[in-house]
């Protein structure tokens, strides 16, 4: 018998969600290539196609974005919950403990039923933004700002962290970095959320423990660490010798290179893109300057070696220029992905199979137990 630590490259479910050809450079979901849904659909239409395999018509796509409004608005328990929060946990261990206490205030609690799947949707896709965003300013001290229901998904968001209402274009961008953080096959975090729920656990315990797989520094958090990295070279005259630095004792530069991904990240082109945009509005930045040599430097270093950045490299600057605090990174990942992680729940629960591993034991037999007094 063999063991496959990691199950590296281990097939454990068939999937219609998300396509991955990371030769080429491919990701679709639900077929559609990643470029066309950034460029001409939203958030929350992009949720309804992962989660139902199909873009809404006009009449399901307005009652979805109404359902997820009306979910905007956090029970004073909820709020009460946050400030008793001491103010230096991290917001992701925040939203983990808190994503299970939003199912009492679910009607729908069988797992298997339809309802508790688009009530769990609409509830986490409306409350999980407004809990980050209310995080964040009861932790600075600050007062809380309600949701907006007539701003847009992502401008809300914006919204709800500055208390600023934010320009059309910096809600739009911020609304097309859910769209690509929203799925992306089977990694830890999306098997952690199919293991928890073939148990017939609801999907609130699913996606909360989804939301700690993703916490790990091993899943998430990578683009808090290229943002560190970016402010740690302080002038783009220190680059070249800490990337031959970095080469020479062959450790990783933060925001290349990709486990799926042999080419350059789909997604990272794209935040790319949107990053000229913003420095459109927002004027010419210092780490935009570092990155884009960093990122020049690293390409000629190992060129033939199929390492391009990642979706991490460009993502933690454009957050900062939204104002999005480094600490609140992962969450947002997590908030995006929330769609992705119930339409997997959804699909899998359907022809449910509980997850039941076994393992080659490589211990000792027969060893006498010993009292306390003799040990």
């Amino acid at each position: 018998m063999e063991v496959y630590a990691g199950l590296a490259g281990i097939p454990v479910v068939k999937s219609s969600i998300s396509y991955i050809d990371g030769e080429k450079g491919v990701l679709e979901y639900r077929g559609i290539p990643i470029e066309e849904l950034a460029k001409n659909s939203n958030f929350l239409e992009t949720s309804y196609l992962l989660v139902f395999g199909k873009l809404p018509s006009k009449e399901e796509y307005e009652k979805f974005v109404s359902d997820v409004k009306d979910n905007l608005f956090l029970d004073r328990s909820i709020i009460q919950f946050l400030k008793d929060i001491p103010p230096e946990t991290h917001p992701m261990k925040v939203l983990q403990s808190i994503i299970p206490v939003l199912s009492a205030f679910d009607e729908n609690k069988e797992v298997l039923d339809e309802k508790h799947h688009y009530s769990a949707l609409v509830n986490l896709l409306g409350k999980v933004p407004t809990i980050l965003a209310t995080w964040k300013r009861i932790k600075e001290g600050k007062e809380i700002v309600m949701p907006d229901p007539s701003l847009d998904y992502g401008e809300n968001f914006l919204y709800m962290i500055s208390g600023r209402k934010p320009d059309k274009l910096e809600g739009r961008i911020f609304d097309r970095c859910l769209i690509l953080h929203a799925e992306h096959t089977i990694n830890a975090s999306t098997f952690t959320a199919i293991v928890v729920v073939s148990t017939l656990a609801d999907f609130y315990s699913a996606v909360s423990s989804a939301v700690g797989s993703l916490s790990g520094r091993l899943h998430g958090g990578a683009n808090e660490r290229v943002y560190y990295m970016l402010n740690e070279l302080k002038h783009i005259n220190d680059i070249e010798g800490y990337v031959d630095q970095k080469l020479s004792r062959k450790e990783r530069i933060m925001g290349f290179g990709h486990r799926v991904y042999k080419t350059y990240d789909p997604r990272a082109k794209i935040i790319k893109e949107m990053l000229d945009q913003i420095l459109s509005l927002k004027g010419n930045n210092e780490l935009v300057r570092i990155a884009t040599e960093l990122e020049k430097i690293v390409l000629d270093r190992l060129k033939g070696k199929k390492i391009y950045p990642n979706i991490d490299f460009y993502s933690g600057i454009l957050y900062s220029l939204l104002g999005i605090p480094v600490e609140f990174y992962t969450p947002v990942f997590a908030m995006a992905r929330i769609s992705g992680w119930i339409a997997h729940c959804k699909e899998y629960i359907r022809e449910n199979k509980l997850f039941r591993p076994t393992q080659i034991y490589d211990g000792g037999h027969n060893i006498r137990y010993l009292p306390l007094e003799k040990r």
